[in-house]
Protein backbone atom coordinates (compact mmCIF):
# COMPACT_ATOMS: atom_id res chain seq x y z
CA UNK A 1 0.00 0.00 0.00
CA UNK A 2 2.82 2.40 0.92
CA UNK A 3 4.63 1.51 -2.31
CA UNK A 4 1.57 2.43 -4.35
CA UNK A 5 1.19 5.71 -2.46
CA UNK A 6 4.71 6.83 -3.31
CA UNK A 7 4.24 5.91 -6.96
CA UNK A 8 1.08 8.03 -6.97
CA UNK A 9 2.92 11.02 -5.44
CA UNK A 10 5.88 10.69 -7.82
CA UNK A 11 3.52 10.47 -10.77
CA UNK A 12 1.93 13.79 -9.85
CA UNK A 13 5.23 15.54 -9.08
CA UNK A 14 7.25 14.30 -12.04
CA UNK A 15 5.80 16.66 -14.67
CA UNK A 16 5.86 19.87 -12.54
CA UNK A 17 9.39 19.17 -11.34
CA UNK A 18 10.54 18.46 -14.89
CA UNK A 19 9.06 21.75 -16.12
CA UNK A 20 10.62 23.61 -13.18
CA UNK A 21 14.01 22.09 -13.89
CA UNK A 22 13.72 22.90 -17.61
CA UNK A 23 12.52 26.50 -17.36
CA UNK A 24 14.04 27.62 -14.03
CA UNK A 25 17.04 25.51 -12.98
CA UNK A 26 18.50 24.97 -16.45
CA UNK A 27 18.62 28.70 -17.37
CA UNK A 28 20.48 29.37 -14.11
CA UNK A 29 23.01 26.66 -14.99
CA UNK A 30 23.39 28.11 -18.49
CA UNK A 31 23.96 31.60 -17.08
CA UNK A 32 26.71 30.34 -14.78
CA UNK A 33 28.32 28.55 -17.73
CA UNK A 34 28.19 31.60 -20.01
CA UNK A 35 29.72 33.76 -17.27
CA UNK A 36 32.99 31.88 -17.86
CA UNK A 37 33.02 32.74 -21.58
CA UNK A 38 33.42 35.78 -23.85
CA UNK A 39 30.02 35.34 -25.54
CA UNK A 40 28.64 38.54 -27.09
CA UNK A 41 25.04 37.35 -27.23
CA UNK A 42 24.94 37.41 -31.03
CA UNK A 43 27.71 35.16 -32.31
CA UNK A 44 27.28 31.39 -31.89
CA UNK A 45 31.03 31.14 -31.32
CA UNK A 46 32.67 31.94 -28.01
CA UNK A 47 35.64 30.88 -25.94
CA UNK A 48 36.27 30.13 -22.31
CA UNK A 49 37.91 32.94 -20.32
CA UNK A 50 37.84 31.46 -16.84
CA UNK A 51 37.29 33.95 -14.04
CA UNK A 52 38.13 37.02 -16.15
CA UNK A 53 34.54 38.30 -16.08
CA UNK A 54 34.39 37.95 -12.30
CA UNK A 55 37.70 39.78 -11.88
CA UNK A 56 36.41 42.55 -14.13
CA UNK A 57 33.17 42.72 -12.17
CA UNK A 58 34.98 43.15 -8.86
CA UNK A 59 36.92 46.10 -10.34
CA UNK A 60 33.83 47.68 -11.95
CA UNK A 61 32.85 50.89 -10.14
CA UNK A 62 29.42 51.00 -11.79
CA UNK A 63 28.75 47.43 -10.66
CA UNK A 64 29.40 48.36 -7.04
CA UNK A 65 27.12 51.39 -7.38
CA UNK A 66 24.38 49.13 -8.70
CA UNK A 67 24.93 46.70 -5.80
CA UNK A 68 24.71 49.58 -3.32
CA UNK A 69 21.46 50.89 -4.80
CA UNK A 70 19.93 47.42 -5.06
CA UNK A 71 20.74 46.74 -1.41
CA UNK A 72 19.18 50.07 -0.44
CA UNK A 73 16.06 49.05 -2.36
CA UNK A 74 16.02 45.61 -0.69
CA UNK A 75 16.36 47.08 2.81
CA UNK A 76 14.36 50.31 2.64
CA UNK A 77 11.47 49.42 0.33
CA UNK A 78 10.21 46.37 2.29
CA UNK A 79 10.56 48.29 5.56
CA UNK A 80 8.53 51.27 4.32
CA UNK A 81 6.03 49.32 2.22
CA UNK A 82 5.26 46.60 4.77
CA UNK A 83 5.17 49.15 7.60
CA UNK A 84 2.69 51.39 5.77
CA UNK A 85 0.59 48.41 4.69
CA UNK A 86 0.38 47.11 8.26
CA UNK A 87 -0.65 50.54 9.52
CA UNK A 88 -3.34 51.04 6.87
CA UNK A 89 -4.66 47.47 7.20
CA UNK A 90 -4.86 47.75 10.99
CA UNK A 91 -6.65 51.08 10.77
CA UNK A 92 -9.14 49.71 8.25
CA UNK A 93 -9.90 46.54 10.21
CA UNK A 94 -9.50 47.56 13.85
CA UNK A 95 -9.18 51.33 13.95
CA UNK A 96 -12.84 52.28 13.60
CA UNK A 97 -14.98 53.77 16.32
CA UNK A 98 -16.68 51.42 18.71
CA UNK A 99 -20.22 50.60 17.70
CA UNK A 100 -23.15 49.17 19.56
CA UNK A 101 -22.58 45.50 20.23
CA UNK A 102 -18.99 45.52 18.92
CA UNK A 103 -15.91 46.42 20.93
CA UNK A 104 -13.73 46.25 17.80
CA UNK A 105 -14.92 47.59 14.48
CA UNK A 106 -13.30 48.52 11.22
CA UNK A 107 -13.58 51.87 9.48
CA UNK A 108 -16.90 52.48 7.75
CA UNK A 109 -16.52 51.83 4.06
CA UNK A 110 -13.33 49.81 4.56
CA UNK A 111 -14.10 47.65 1.51
CA UNK A 112 -14.14 50.75 -0.67
CA UNK A 113 -10.83 51.94 0.79
CA UNK A 114 -9.26 48.57 0.07
CA UNK A 115 -10.24 48.90 -3.58
CA UNK A 116 -8.74 52.40 -3.69
CA UNK A 117 -5.50 51.18 -2.13
CA UNK A 118 -5.35 48.22 -4.51
CA UNK A 119 -6.02 50.28 -7.63
CA UNK A 120 -2.32 50.98 -8.47
CA UNK A 121 -1.77 47.22 -8.54
CA UNK A 122 -4.00 46.82 -11.61
CA UNK A 123 -1.91 49.33 -13.56
CA UNK A 124 1.12 48.22 -15.54
CA UNK A 125 4.35 49.23 -13.84
CA UNK A 126 5.36 50.88 -17.13
CA UNK A 127 2.24 53.07 -17.01
CA UNK A 128 2.93 53.97 -13.38
CA UNK A 129 6.51 54.92 -14.23
CA UNK A 130 5.38 57.13 -17.13
CA UNK A 131 2.74 58.86 -15.01
CA UNK A 132 5.26 59.71 -12.32
CA UNK A 133 7.83 60.74 -14.92
CA UNK A 134 5.37 63.38 -16.10
CA UNK A 135 4.55 64.34 -12.50
CA UNK A 136 8.25 64.82 -11.68
CA UNK A 137 8.88 67.00 -14.76
CA UNK A 138 10.59 70.14 -13.40
CA UNK A 139 8.91 72.49 -15.89
CA UNK A 140 5.35 71.27 -16.36
CA UNK A 141 5.01 68.44 -13.85
CA UNK A 142 2.16 68.22 -11.37
CA UNK A 143 4.39 68.27 -8.29
CA UNK A 144 6.21 71.51 -9.10
CA UNK A 145 2.93 73.04 -10.32
CA UNK A 146 1.35 72.31 -6.92
CA UNK A 147 4.38 73.77 -5.13
CA UNK A 148 4.10 76.89 -7.26
CA UNK A 149 0.37 77.11 -6.59
CA UNK A 150 0.87 77.12 -2.79
CA UNK A 151 3.49 79.85 -2.91
CA UNK A 152 6.64 77.71 -3.11
CA UNK A 153 7.60 78.80 -6.60
CA UNK A 154 11.22 79.31 -5.57
CA UNK A 155 11.42 75.66 -4.53
CA UNK A 156 11.32 73.85 -7.87
CA UNK A 157 13.64 70.81 -7.71
CA UNK A 158 14.75 68.88 -10.75
CA UNK A 159 13.45 65.70 -9.14
CA UNK A 160 14.86 63.10 -11.51
CA UNK A 161 17.80 65.22 -12.65
CA UNK A 162 19.28 65.73 -9.19
CA UNK A 163 21.60 62.85 -8.15
CA UNK A 164 20.63 63.41 -4.50
CA UNK A 165 16.88 63.15 -5.19
CA UNK A 166 16.52 60.74 -8.10
CA UNK A 167 16.89 57.50 -6.12
CA UNK A 168 14.41 58.68 -3.47
CA UNK A 169 11.90 59.64 -6.18
CA UNK A 170 12.15 56.17 -7.71
CA UNK A 171 11.62 54.50 -4.34
CA UNK A 172 8.52 56.62 -3.71
CA UNK A 173 7.02 55.31 -6.96
CA UNK A 174 7.73 51.69 -6.02
CA UNK A 175 6.15 52.15 -2.58
CA UNK A 176 3.06 53.83 -4.06
CA UNK A 177 2.57 51.08 -6.63
CA UNK A 178 2.93 48.10 -4.25
CA UNK A 179 1.61 49.14 -0.83
CA UNK A 180 -2.02 48.50 -1.84
CA UNK A 181 -1.35 44.83 -2.53
CA UNK A 182 0.00 44.31 0.97
CA UNK A 183 -2.86 46.29 2.52
CA UNK A 184 -5.31 43.78 1.02
CA UNK A 185 -3.07 40.84 1.95
CA UNK A 186 -2.69 41.90 5.57
CA UNK A 187 -6.39 42.82 5.81
CA UNK A 188 -7.30 39.28 4.82
CA UNK A 189 -4.99 37.95 7.53
CA UNK A 190 -6.38 40.31 10.18
CA UNK A 191 -9.95 39.39 9.28
CA UNK A 192 -9.21 35.78 10.30
CA UNK A 193 -8.06 36.76 13.81
CA UNK A 194 -10.92 36.10 16.30
CA UNK A 195 -12.47 39.31 17.64
CA UNK A 196 -12.58 37.72 21.09
CA UNK A 197 -8.84 38.31 21.42
CA UNK A 198 -9.23 42.05 20.90
CA UNK A 199 -12.25 42.30 23.16
CA UNK A 200 -10.46 40.47 25.97
CA UNK A 201 -7.45 42.76 25.60
CA UNK A 202 -9.63 45.87 25.70
CA UNK A 203 -11.37 44.61 28.84
CA UNK A 204 -7.91 44.29 30.42
CA UNK A 205 -7.23 47.94 29.62
CA UNK A 206 -5.10 47.54 26.50
CA UNK A 207 -5.21 50.27 23.86
CA UNK A 208 -5.01 49.78 20.10
CA UNK A 209 -1.24 50.35 20.08
CA UNK A 210 -0.81 47.49 22.53
CA UNK A 211 -3.23 45.19 20.74
CA UNK A 212 -1.34 45.68 17.49
CA UNK A 213 2.03 44.61 18.91
CA UNK A 214 0.69 41.97 21.31
CA UNK A 215 -2.05 40.38 19.20
CA UNK A 216 -2.13 41.43 15.55
CA UNK A 217 1.56 41.37 14.66
CA UNK A 218 2.42 38.04 16.39
CA UNK A 219 -0.54 36.26 14.82
CA UNK A 220 0.17 37.80 11.43
CA UNK A 221 3.93 37.27 11.55
CA UNK A 222 4.14 34.48 8.94
CA UNK A 223 2.25 36.63 6.44
CA UNK A 224 4.42 39.66 7.23
CA UNK A 225 7.61 37.65 6.75
CA UNK A 226 6.40 36.30 3.41
CA UNK A 227 5.41 39.80 2.30
CA UNK A 228 8.82 41.12 3.36
CA UNK A 229 10.63 38.53 1.24
CA UNK A 230 8.29 39.06 -1.71
CA UNK A 231 8.75 42.83 -1.60
CA UNK A 232 12.52 42.45 -1.36
CA UNK A 233 12.59 40.20 -4.41
CA UNK A 234 10.44 42.72 -6.32
CA UNK A 235 12.85 45.50 -5.30
CA UNK A 236 15.80 43.45 -6.57
CA UNK A 237 14.10 42.37 -9.77
CA UNK A 238 11.76 43.46 -12.52
CA UNK A 239 9.94 46.21 -10.62
CA UNK A 240 13.08 48.24 -9.93
CA UNK A 241 14.36 47.63 -13.47
CA UNK A 242 11.21 48.90 -15.15
CA UNK A 243 10.81 52.03 -13.01
CA UNK A 244 14.47 53.06 -13.19
CA UNK A 245 14.79 52.32 -16.91
CA UNK A 246 11.69 54.34 -17.84
CA UNK A 247 11.87 57.24 -15.40
CA UNK A 248 15.53 58.15 -15.10
CA UNK A 249 17.85 59.98 -17.47
CA UNK A 250 20.96 58.77 -19.28
CA UNK A 251 21.48 56.09 -21.94
CA UNK A 252 18.82 53.49 -21.13
CA UNK A 253 18.28 55.01 -17.70
CA UNK A 254 20.24 54.78 -14.49
CA UNK A 255 21.27 58.44 -14.31
CA UNK A 256 22.16 61.07 -13.60
CA UNK A 257 25.75 59.92 -13.15
CA UNK A 258 24.64 56.36 -12.32
CA UNK A 259 22.88 57.65 -9.20
CA UNK A 260 19.92 55.30 -9.77
CA UNK A 261 21.59 52.33 -11.47
CA UNK A 262 20.47 48.95 -10.07
CA UNK A 263 21.67 45.43 -10.80
CA UNK A 264 18.84 44.31 -13.15
CA UNK A 265 19.22 47.47 -15.25
CA UNK A 266 22.99 47.07 -15.42
CA UNK A 267 22.51 43.49 -16.65
CA UNK A 268 20.18 44.78 -19.37
CA UNK A 269 22.57 47.54 -20.43
CA UNK A 270 25.56 45.23 -20.72
CA UNK A 271 23.63 42.55 -22.59
CA UNK A 272 21.55 44.60 -25.05
CA UNK A 273 23.25 47.98 -25.26
CA UNK A 274 26.91 46.99 -25.11
CA UNK A 275 26.71 43.48 -26.58
CA UNK A 276 28.52 41.91 -23.61
CA UNK A 277 26.20 39.02 -22.82
CA UNK A 278 28.81 36.99 -20.95
CA UNK A 279 29.63 39.87 -18.63
CA UNK A 280 25.90 40.52 -18.19
CA UNK A 281 25.34 36.91 -17.10
CA UNK A 282 28.20 37.33 -14.62
CA UNK A 283 26.37 40.28 -13.05
CA UNK A 284 23.19 38.21 -13.19
CA UNK A 285 24.89 35.47 -11.18
CA UNK A 286 25.86 38.10 -8.59
CA UNK A 287 22.23 39.28 -8.52
CA UNK A 288 21.08 35.69 -7.96
CA UNK A 289 23.30 35.32 -4.91
CA UNK A 290 22.28 38.72 -3.54
CA UNK A 291 18.60 37.73 -3.83
CA UNK A 292 19.16 34.34 -2.20
CA UNK A 293 21.20 35.92 0.60
CA UNK A 294 18.46 38.49 1.22
CA UNK A 295 15.76 35.81 1.46
CA UNK A 296 17.93 33.65 3.74
CA UNK A 297 18.72 36.55 6.09
CA UNK A 298 15.07 37.62 6.36
CA UNK A 299 13.96 34.05 7.07
CA UNK A 300 16.73 33.63 9.66
CA UNK A 301 16.16 36.95 11.41
CA UNK A 302 12.38 36.64 11.29
CA UNK A 303 12.27 33.08 12.58
CA UNK A 304 10.14 32.77 15.69
CA UNK A 305 7.77 30.36 17.36
CA UNK A 306 4.61 29.98 15.34
CA UNK A 307 1.42 31.07 17.06
CA UNK A 308 -1.85 29.38 16.17
CA UNK A 309 -5.46 30.21 17.01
Amino acid sequence: MQHGKYRFIVGFLAAPLALYALFVIWPFIQSIYYSFTDWTGLSPEFGMVGFDNYSRMLDDEVFWKSVQHSLIFALVLPLVTVGLALFFAFMLNVGGRRRKGAAIAGVRGSSFYKIVYFFPQVLSIAIVALLFQFAYNPNSGAINSVLKGVGLGDFQPDWLGDPDLALICVMVVLVWSTVGFFVVLFSAGMASIPRDFYEAALLDGANRFTTFFKITLPLLWDTVQSGWIYMGILALGAESFAVVQIMTVGPNGGGPDYSTIVLPLYVYQKAFRDGQAAYATTIGVALLFVTLAFAAVVMKVGRRERLEF
